[in-house]
Formats: C-alpha cells, structure tokens, sequence
C-alpha cells in the first residue's frame, strides 16, 4: 500500500503524526523479514493477561503508569514517587528518543534533520511492534520534555506520533520567538536512563550535537545496561559541502550578526571518528541520511525490533 502524497513544504519541515503512524506500511512492505509478526511461535499473539511478576526497576513516576505499582519504599525514601516496573520474561520494549533541539532544526535537501530523525524513530517503532514489542517515546527540544512510558500495539504509536508532532511543532516555535537554550545531549540520554527499566533497547536519533563532555562516557556506561542504537542523522551538506566559511541566522534572532560555519575537508573524517569512537564503546550506530526515500532509510535499519 503506497503513502499517500503530502506537499513538499509540509514533509520538509514539520512532523505529521498522520504520516508517521502512515509508515507503518513501509516496514509491513520490506521485501525480506526477519521475524514473523507476533514475534513468537504461531500465527498470532492472543492478549497477555497482567504485567508479569518480575520487577526488573524501579523508576520515577510518569503520567500514564499504573497507580498500583508505586513502590512505597523508594517514594518515601526520595521524597518522588517512583513505580516498580514489571515484565514478563518473553516481553521486548523499546524507547525512542528524538532530538528536537535548535541544532536539528535545519536541513539543505529534501527535510530538516528533526524531521529525518522522527521519521526514523516512526520507523524503528513500528519494527519492534511489528515484532510483537512495546514502543514508548521520550522527546527533548527547547521546551517541555515529553515521555510515554512503553505500551504495546497501534495505540502505542499512534500516541508516540502525536506526542512526536506536538514536541517538534512546540520545538520549532520556541526557535521562531528566538529561543535557543537547550540541555546538552548528555543530560538527555541521562534523563532517558532515568526513566528506563534495564534490558529495553534505547534507540537515540540525534546529528550528535553538542554533545558535552560526558556524553561519550555516560553512553558507554548505558550500553552495558541497555540495547543502545544511535540513529545518526546526517544532512548531506555535513559531508559533502565544498570547503569554506557559509554564513547563516537562527530564525527568530534578528538583532545578533549573522553566524559562520567553517566547513573543511576533514570535516567527514571528524565525524567518522566520533562514529568509531561510539562503536569501540560498545554503542550501535545507524547512519540515517536525512535526504532518503522513507524506504531507503527503513532498509538501513533493518534488524532493528527491540530484542
């Protein structure tokens, strides 16, 4: 079934959560499978009654959990309520988190790199329910912080693509009234281990920007603990753009000079190195080209179902 047609301008520089729950049919429709789609033996998956009885974390309390599993302990013990997090032992979760800061809001073909980014995270979501998984969402822009707590089938995403639309449209306002403050991509990923259980697979869909200091430590530490996947969007201007100085403006900052960006021909090789450097450490890395066919994007992510 093909993706019905949306203007140009549209695709390009916002999320539509229409589009993204519209994804779906493009990993339903990958030529080879690795996984059939209950995810286990047999034709289908019959409900799965309860939560299980292991307690695998316990974590901060976020809107939508169950009131039932507060752990009264850790509540009383921080002074926040915290829930114990339950799982059965066949179950598969996985949390996507977009990066929507002012650093991935611009692109020179096709789509901004926030856009690329949720298109990707849409994508990898639908494997992991596809694959019988659980998908949760936390995005991070120069605003409020969102998070939904991982939730099986197409209500999951169809939720996760809302919230994903609502972060970016509230990003990218933020960047129009001249905002631009943003918590580095460590404290990100830092708040993404803080509200997960040990085992989910974290799937990270950033350009690596301002990264901060303990970004590299923190995800080496993580991928002991968690099934970590860095989505690593590029926009094609980042590797291929002819060396030398291009000047540019934040949107919504019109009283500071324009800004310069210095590209040089080691500029890919850089980014390379960060790559290997990510990977030594334990750390997947998929390289999301942010100029790609939705097709072409979904083959390079192919294995990618939360196990």
């Amino acid at each position: 079934m093909a993706i019905a047609p949306m203007p140009q301008a549209e695709d390009a520089t916002r999320v539509d959560a229409d589009r993204l729950f519209a994804l779906r049919n493009v990993v339903r429709n990958m030529p080879a499978r690795t996984l059939s789609p209950t995810g286990r033996p047999g034709g289908f998956a019959g409900k799965k009654r309860g939560n299980g009885l292991e307690i695998v974390d316990v974590r901060l309390f976020s809107d939508g959990d169950d009131a039932r599993h507060i752990d009264a302990a850790a509540t009383a013990r921080t002074a926040k309520t915290h829930v114990r997090t339950f799982r059965d032992e066949r179950d598969r979760a996985a949390l996507l988190v977009a990066d929507f800061r002012p650093a991935m809001l611009w692109g020179t073909r096709r789509r901004l790199r926030s856009v690329a980014a949720a298109g990707a995270l849409a994508l990898a979501g639908w494997r992991v329910v596809e694959s019988g998984g659980r998908v949760g969402l936390m995005a991070s822009g120069a605003g409020e912080m969102i998070h939904l707590p991982p939730r099986p089938r197409e209500r999951a995403m169809a939720a996760v693509a809302a919230a994903m639309a609502k972060a970016h449209d509230a990003a990218t306002s933020r960047l129009v009234e001249g905002s631009t403050d943003a918590p580095g991509l460590a404290s990100i990923l830092e708040s993404a281990l803080a509200r997960t259980f040990g085992g989910t697979t974290i799937y990270l869909a950033t350009g690596l920007d301002e990264e901060g200091e303990s970004f590299d430590r923190l995800a080496a530490a993580a991928s002991r603990r968690f099934d970590l996947t860095v989505l690593l969007v590029r926009d094609r201007f980042e590797t291929e753009a002819p060396p030398g100085a291009y000047p540019y403006r934040i949107i919504g900052n019109r009283t500071k000079d324009l800004g310069w960006a210095f590209m040089s021909r080691n500029r890919a090789e850089r980014q390379d190195e960060r790559v290997e450097r990510l990977r030594a450490a334990g750390v997947s890395v998929r390289v999301v080209p942010a100029d790609r066919d939705w097709t072409e994007i979904a083959a390079a992510l192919e294995g990618m179902d939360g196990r």
